[in-house]
């Protein structure tokens, strides 16, 4: 595969002022070209963003949920392509390609039935003399920067709502694997869908982020990355008052009891840390074991790594891919290799798959005796690293889940659902899992502390397109005769 993305903003495909390609980290092979913008052009897609406000933000909710429904209908009679796009801009396992793909379609689906729900609401009035009604309006121009792992999910994530509230969007995918999303905004284009509407660039990360960021268009920012990208948004975006919605970094804790399911247990942390390569923000980060199932609950985890197959190959029941780039294989090594050298044990993996000599793949890997010093501890991985801690005290094992600045997601195996549940109350993370994993659209998506601000998925999120507006009316009283 090598195909060849234009850009889609202002209701028109774009070349560009340059190319770049697009590299499969499976094969070290470019998997397309795509059209990148400059400063000017990013900010150019924004003022067509902008133009489109007054037109976009009044057409009627009927209107939109066809629009919505159009481009679903055009996302789904594309799967093969659009899957396509992901297994080689990413090098993703195929089967894992389809959950990327069905939240785009089931984001669009889910926020069209949401805002044909929503109506607007009255306030009483105590002394009986005005009449009050709170109005939902469309914040404004939304610009959108995405995540590189999940090319589709993330897309789905900012687009389904921001099209349902009527807010102009401006979406920046990463340079790393931007060809799903400018495929869609083919689609966008093949529909008709209003001009300025929505709008897909790309380029240098950095470069079109910035550029965005210091517009004084965007009354909303939205954003998928890392603490550090979220900190650097908001710095440059305070050139106007913004709002700002953030899923970013993770270093979920998992807590293990001796009463728990430990197979549950083993395939849920496995699943999660290698589906995707542990590329994934709520992958277990740090798994507490207590101290007396800890041989039995290894011995599981070891058995259901060692049957991950790795690879890239569509014929194949491949169950990871590899790392999105050298960079990222090179990261990862290092925090394996400097957790050893403070003591860990190397269990399984620690390397590139012997049978594998070409792409970015990293062997499915397990480390126990981790400290919680180390910095595989202290920093998220992302990658597929199952680092295993052992305990004997409640009380501390806590006190370490809870001893770091991220808050997005974290996990309880435990039979005991009081324990769970009072666990659960003293975690300090936007997400606890108990005896399980469940993520749908239909479930807020958010993190506390330094992992961001505002909601993915669910009704929740479209509060972040909205503004409230009050309009309040003095009643008529009857002269007196």
């Amino acid at each position: 595969m090598n195909v060849s993305k234009p850009m889609y903003f202002g209701g028109q495909l774009h070349d560009g002022v340059a190319q770049h390609e697009v590299i499969n980290p499976a094969t070290g092979e470019v998997a397309g070209i795509v059209a990148v913008a400059d400063a000017e052009l990013a900010v150019n897609a924004l003022e067509q963003a902008q133009l489109a406000l007054d037109t976009w933000s009044t057409t009627t909710v009927t209107e939109r949920v066809q629009w919505m429904n159009k481009l679903r209908q055009a996302i789904i009679a594309h799967e093969l392509p659009l899957r396509e796009c992901i297994h080689q801009e990413m090098g993703k396992a195929w089967a894992s390609t389809q959950g990327d793909y069905q939240m785009l379609v089931d984001s669009l689906a889910f926020y069209a039935e949401e805002i044909s729900q929503r109506q607007s609401h009255k306030i009483d009035d105590i002394e009986g003399t005005h009449s009050h009604e709170i109005v939902h309006e469309p914040v404004g121009v939304v610009a959108a920067f995405l995540a590189w792992n999940f090319p589709l999910l993330n897309l789905a994530y900012k687009l389904a709502p921001a099209m349902a509230a009527g807010c102009p969007i401006v979406v920046k995918p990463s340079l790393k694997t931007p060809l799903s999303a400018l495929l869609v905004g083919e689609l966008c284009a093949q529909i008709g869908l209003p001009a300025g509407a929505v709008n897909i660039i790309c380029g240098p990360d950095q470069l079109i982020g910035d550029a965005m960021s210091a517009s004084t268009i965007p009354a909303l920012i939205t954003l998928i990355g890392s603490t550090e990208t979220g900190k650097h948004v908001m710095r440059v975006g305070a050139t106007s008052i913004k709002r700002y919605s953030m899923e970013l970094g993770g270093n979920a804790p998992v807590l293990v009891f001796a009463d728990a399911d430990l197979d549950l247990a083993a395939s849920v942390v496995c699943g999660l840390k290698f589906e995707n390569a542990g590329q994934i923000c709520v992958a277990p980060n740090r798994v507490f074991v207590e101290q007396s199932v800890a041989a039995d609950f290894l011995a599981l985890v070891k058995q259901k790594t060692q049957a991950v197959k790795v690879g890239f190959d569509k014929n194949q029941a491949i169950g990871m891919g590899p790392v999105i780039d050298q960079g990222a294989w090179q990261r990862i090594d290092q925090m394996v290799q400097d957790a050893v050298a403070d003591g860990a044990k190397l269990e399984m993996g620690g390397a590139r798959p012997a049978e594998l000599t070409e792409g970015s793949f990293y062997s499915p890997t397990v480390l126990t005796n981790v400290k919680p010093t180390s910095r595989i501890c202290r920093d998220e991985v992302f990658g597929p690293v199952i680092s295993i801690l052992n305990f004997t005290d409640e009380a501390e094992v806590l006190a370490q889940a809870n001893d770091t600045e991220a808050g997005l997601s974290s996990f309880i195996f435990t039979q005991n659902i009081e324990k769970a549940q009072s666990i659960a109350n003293k975690l300090r993370f936007g997400e606890v899992h108990i005896n399980g994993v469940k993520y749908a659209i239909n479930l807020p998506h958010c993190g506390v502390k330094q992992s961001g601000v505002g909601v993915d998925c669910s009704s929740y999120a479209l509060d972040e397109y909205f503004t409230i507006k009050r309009v309040s009316r003095a009643l008529l009283t009857e002269r007196a005769q």
